[in-house]
């Protein structure tokens, strides 16, 4: 059985945490162990790349490059400035070449190329998005919360939440440059925060942040060959008598691509969702609490039988059994304190 360990990434502006905290995982029993801890400013978000040997963090500085050591340690390789403020999200392209991030308080994407060595090389693309939103205390101007590729790596979809809009780009993986192509204008005030691609990119999940709902777009290509986006349905995270502000924080799929699973900060819930293999649409199974203060991340075991959740106002994570058979979920021990922790991945040892 492979060796499975843990990456937390937190803020450490306040508290104790340095950073990124490294937990081993038991994946038989659904639990985490502390093991030890690398110092970096202000952890926002992490990303693994696909053989599981390097890890990426979103950091004050820019993009830290991390070796995954055979052990699961971390051996710090270099920080790699993008010439923007802190970023919120990393997304790495199929080929392993590029690394795109994207910038909530600037409004900017950035893709910078990866090298062979595992460090973060030179800038070869930067988009400042433009325009103005419609709450002024919140989404007035461009935050970019989500970068993501196409499985095929011939797309590459920037998510603004300030101005409700998902801008479309065509990549070229030579040359590691993008232009924009279309852009999918979302109901306004809906505040679009993450997206996941499913089927091997014929379908989009789009989640909006602000209106706490998921829409599901069939992609597809016109006769000159450029991506069209065409909404199919809409379906809430929340039950329909909730009032209480929440923020649809983060999409995950389970281990077998079956279901869909949705946190709701504020509520403090999960929304799990049956996914129609064929169509992609969406049934909703149950909405269930995570046991924390603000989900701001959620993985699930890559055995698919547990899911934990990072709680980022309650300091803390918190572990459930899975039973997508009965669509509940059953909390599995104590919680584990973390302090400001934002993001978390799960990595099998190569």
């Amino acid at each position: 059985m492979a060796k499975e360990v843990a990456y937390v990434g937190c803020y450490t502006f306040h508290g104790k945490s340095q950073g990124i905290e490294i937990f081993d995982v038991d994946g038989e029993a659904g639990r985490f162990k502390r093991r030890s801890s690398v110092k970096v400013d202000n952890c926002a978000y992490l990303t693994v790349s696909d053989d599981h040997r390097f890890l990426y963090a979103a950091v004050d500085e820019g993009i830290s490059a991390f070796r995954i050591k055979p052990d699961g340690d971390l051996e710090f390789l270099k920080t790699t400035s993008h010439r923007g403020m802190r970023g919120c999200y990393l997304n790495i392209h199929p080929s392993g070449k590029f690394i795109a991030i994207g910038g909530y308080h600037d409004g900017k994407m950035t893709v910078l190329r990866l090298n062979d060595d595992g460090t973060v090389g030179d800038i070869t693309f930067e988009f400042y998005d433009r325009g103005i939103g419609s709450v002024a205390e919140r989404n007035f101007r461009p935050h970019i919360s989500c970068t993501e590729f196409s499985p095929d790596g011939k797309l590459l979809l920037a998510v603004d939440s300030g101005i409700d809009q998902v801008k479309v780009f065509l990549f070229d993986e030579t040359t590691g440059k993008a232009v924009m192509k279309d852009m999918i204008h979302c109901g306004v005030n809906s505040g679009p925060h993450r997206l996941k691609f499913y089927h091997f990119g014929k379908i989009v999940y789009i989640l909006h942040e602000l209106k706490n709902y998921v829409s599901v777009y069939d992609v597809s290509a016109n006769e000159r060959g450029l991506p069209v986006f065409e909404l199919k349905q809409t379906v809430a995270t929340l039950p329909k008598n909730y009032t209480v502000p929440s923020a649809a924080c983060v999409i995950d799929f389970s281990s077998d691509f079956k279901h869909l699973i949705c946190a709701n900060a504020g509520e403090n819930t999960i929304a799990i969702f049956d996914i129609d293999s064929e169509t992609g649409l969406l049934t909703l199974r149950n909405i269930l609490p995570v046991s924390g203060d603000y989900p701001k991340d959620i993985d699930v075991f890559p055995n698919g039988k547990f899911l934990v959740s990072t709680n980022h106002h309650s300091d803390s994570l918190t572990f459930f059994r899975l039973h997508f058979d009965t669509g509940t979920i059953v909390m599995n021990g104590l919680e584990i304190p973390v302090d400001n922790p934002n993001c978390l991945r799960i990595v099998e040892l190569k």
